[in-house]
């Protein structure tokens, strides 16, 4: 009996069939007595090939048979067969051969392995049956030498990682394999292609595969190189590499906003998208602090969306997409320091700095019965912030000292407290959820002058005030903290003297309205910073000159002129016109020229000629040919029709009569014993006019030609008298003959006697 079954050694190829014969009875027996559990006899092949000789080698039995050795110290070999189709009820007999004096059989195996001791000096014959009691009873065979079973692989793990089309394997083997590999063979191919590439590495753990196309997925398959103490080495089963990402996420959305219920906290939420056509797992997110105090923290999720809450530090964020075989380019996003609360420690937090490695940081008395665990972060513009966490439970204050860097002198650094809720530790474990925000202040080592001075420029120069505007100076030429700034302006007189004064404005302010100036003046103007160190360099000269007080006066008057005369010029013009230049009737026009270019010009011209004047004098007057002077008693009759016909408009009726006489009237330019005298000098006829009103405007004609005597027959002759005496009577009615001179009737030689 052996390990609870039987074992009989007839094995011995002497023995005679009797023994043959009791070897089947007892074998038979020994199955029946042991079924339901295995058990391993020693006996003669030539039984088992007498009971199983029945049972063939198929492919839907049992097969693919295996023996081989994992372990190299116990010596046991372990076989292994994969079950055939059929029932699921099966037994198996493992049978095993070395040379013609070893045979062992083990029947009633239930599983599919089995491990099993053999001699190492001789090759081994295994086969196993299936159902080997029934008609349908199959085997399998394998052959082999002990000596060649050891197995190594395959491997523990594997990973794979994906970059720039290249595929890096790293594998692990099992700890009893380890140290017998050396190295290993990997067989690649498309997911939809059949032909395989295969690539070994350069010691056992790590391979690079080169020029793989990164948008497709691979099938991936490992096995370890040969050696003479892993004489088997087998492909592993088949992994899926998928491709590689190589498409960065995009930051879609950050809000930041104040975490509720608690001070000094915010939640940052943030947003991006990535391309679908890449197979992804999800996304790795990496946060850490931008002064580097800690660890990142990396944060894996399935969804494009991250929520934090975190202090007003700064941070940086960096997010890829990832698979199990590789991570696609990241991308960073910095949530910078919250600014909308520069001062939120201001007057809590203050400093106090001792030199260029130690400085004082103070706070309220009761924040130490809350908090025990702080962190300050300090930081200059544009470099990175250092830091230091420490616990302090007695004083409300802490001296950093010494400091990772010395100060600069003249350079602005900005320092911020945090507290921190973990009492068991001040260093900071997570970064998510772990500190609150106290307060920030600002802070020098030693204070400077500005080096640089603000642009200045003028606007609206008037009579006695200008507007000034000014650039801030750059941080980081004022040195210091700036106080305000200093006006300067300087007054140049005629005379050649100046004089110069300055006026404070707040720091804030950059524009101010210098007033109070003379005008018609020259001003220089420059202006400059000052912190506590005192005041910084001037500005470049900025000259003006106030406007003169006639030259707005004059301006709007020449402007009020010409205004008047576009709005009101053309009536004006025409006004003044009618009263500087009248109108003067054209004689041609007169109603008395029409009738003289009528039936009547000859009558007319006629009575003309009997006037002769030299060079239209009016002191001299020669009479041709003697007419009837009209007694003086008509002559005062028509005066009153005289001035009357000067208002009147011209009668188209009037015939000719009325041009046969003109008369003066005396009351104008004759005196009445100048006109008595003169009429009875001449002689006198009976012809009477009657009077009669003349009804056209231009009657000087007509009033001549009737106040004019009528022709007669008998001659006169003029008396030798004074010439002034004489004619006194008519000088006036000739002056009516001279508003006549440029007519071009009386231009005619008809009136050539005249002149």
């Amino acid at each position: 009996m052996v390990g609870g079954g039987f074992q009989l050694d007839l094995s011995d190829s002497k023995c005679s069939p009797h023994l043959l014969l009791l070897g089947l009875i007892l074998l038979h027996h020994t199955t029946f007595s042991s079924h339901g559990r295995a058990s391993s006899v020693i006996l003669d092949p030539t039984i088992i090939s007498l009971k199983y000789q029945h049972c063939g080698v198929h492919p839907d039995g049992v097969r693919d048979l295996d023996c081989f050795s994992t372990n190299k110290k116990s010596g046991l070999k372990t076989c292994k067969w994969k079950p055939g189709d059929g029932a699921s009820d099966k037994t198996y007999t493992l049978t095993i051969q070395q040379s013609n004096k070893f045979f062992r059989a083990h029947i009633n195996i239930t599983g599919v392995s089995k491990e099993i001791r053999l001699y190492e000096n001789y090759n081994m014959t295994v086969e196993v049956y299936e159902n080997s009691e029934s008609a349908n009873c199959t085997k399998a065979v394998f052959r082999g030498s002990p000596e060649k079973l050891w197995r190594c692989g395959p491997p523990h793990t594997a990973s794979f990682s994906r970059h720039s089309g290249r595929l890096a394997v790293d594998v692990s083997w099992p700890q009893g394999d380890r140290k017998y590999i050396q190295d290993y063979d990997i067989r690649y191919k498309a997911a939809d292609s059949l032909l395989w590439s295969e690539s070994r590495s350069r010691n056992r753990e790590k391979c690079t595969v080169e020029h793989v196309n990164a948008s497709l997925v691979y099938t991936v398959q490992i096995k370890c190189v040969a050696t003479s103490k892993c004489s088997q080495c087998l492909w592993s089963d088949s992994y899926t590499v998928p491709s590689e990402l190589m498409t960065q996420p995009v930051i879609v959305s950050l809000k930041d906003e104040d975490f509720a219920g608690s001070k000094g906290r915010r939640l940052i939420t943030l947003t991006w998208r990535f391309s679908a056509k890449e197979l992804h797992d999800g996304y790795r997110v990496t946060v850490r602090k931008a002064s580097g105090e800690a660890t990142p923290e990396q944060i894996n999720t399935t969804q494009p969306e991250i929520t934090l809450i975190l202090s007003y530090s700064a941070y940086h964020f960096n997010i890829s997409a990832v698979n199990n075989a590789s991570t696609s380019p990241g991308v960073t996003y910095i949530i910078p320091q919250r600014e909308d609360e520069p001062a939120t420690g201001a007057g809590k937090l203050n400093v106090t700095v001792h030199s260029n490695t130690s400085f004082t940081i103070y706070w309220e008395d009761n924040l130490i019965k809350k908090y025990v665990c702080y962190s300050a972060e300090w930081i200059k513009k544009g470099h990175k912030s250092a830091h230091m966490s420490f616990f302090q439970d007695a004083d409300n204050c802490k001296t950093i000292s010494p400091l990772p860097e010395p100060l600069e002198p003249y350079v602005r650094y900005s320092i911020t407290l945090h507290t921190r809720p973990n009492k068991d530790t001040c260093n900071m474990k997570r970064i998510n959820n772990s500190e609150s925000t106290y307060g920030s202040t600002q802070f020098y080592f030693i204070e400077g002058s500005p080096v640089s001075a603000p642009n200045i420029s003028n606007h609206n120069v008037t009579l006695n005030s200008v507007l000034l505007q000014w650039t801030s100076i750059p941080e980081e030429d004022i040195q210091g903290f700036l106080l305000g700034y200093i006006i300067h302006y300087t007054e140049f007189q005629n005379w050649g003297a100046r004089t110069e004064r300055n006026i404070t404005v707040d720091p804030e302010i950059n524009s101010y309205k210098l007033s109070d100036l003379k005008s018609g003046t020259a001003y220089e103007v420059q202006i400059s910073g000052f912190t506590r160190a005192g005041e910084g360099v001037r500005s470049k000269e900025s000259l003006f000159k106030t406007t003169p007080k006639d030259s707005n006066l004059g301006f709007i008057a020449v402007f009020a002129v010409l205004a008047i005369v576009l709005f009101c010029g053309h009536p004006i013009i025409k006004r003044t016109k009618v009263i500087l230049w009248p109108s003067i009737p054209n004689p041609r026009n007169s109603n008395a020229m029409q009738k003289i270019e009528g039936n009547c010009e000859l009558e007319l011209l006629q009575s003309l000629k009997t006037l002769q004047v030299e060079e239209w004098d009016t002191n001299s007057l020669q009479i041709v040919e003697k007419e009837d002077v009209l007694p003086a008693s008509t002559l005062t009759s028509m005066l009153p029709h005289l001035h009357s016909s000067e208002d009147e408009e011209d009668s188209e009726d009037m015939s000719c009569e009325w041009f046969q006489r003109d008369s003066e009237d005396p009351s104008d330019d004759i005196f009445p014993d100048d006109s008595t005298e003169l009429v009875s000098e001449i002689e006198r006829t009976d012809l009477q006019t009657p009077t009669q009103a003349f009804p056209t405007g231009y009657t000087t004609m007509e009033m001549f030609q009737q106040g004019m005597p009528q022709p007669v027959s008998t001659p006169v002759t003029q008396e030798n008298e004074p010439e002034e005496a004489d004619l006194t009577a008519v000088k006036s009615s000739l002056d009516y003959v001279r508003q006549f001179s440029t007519s071009p009737i009386l231009d005619s030689e008809d009136v050539s006697t005249i002149l």
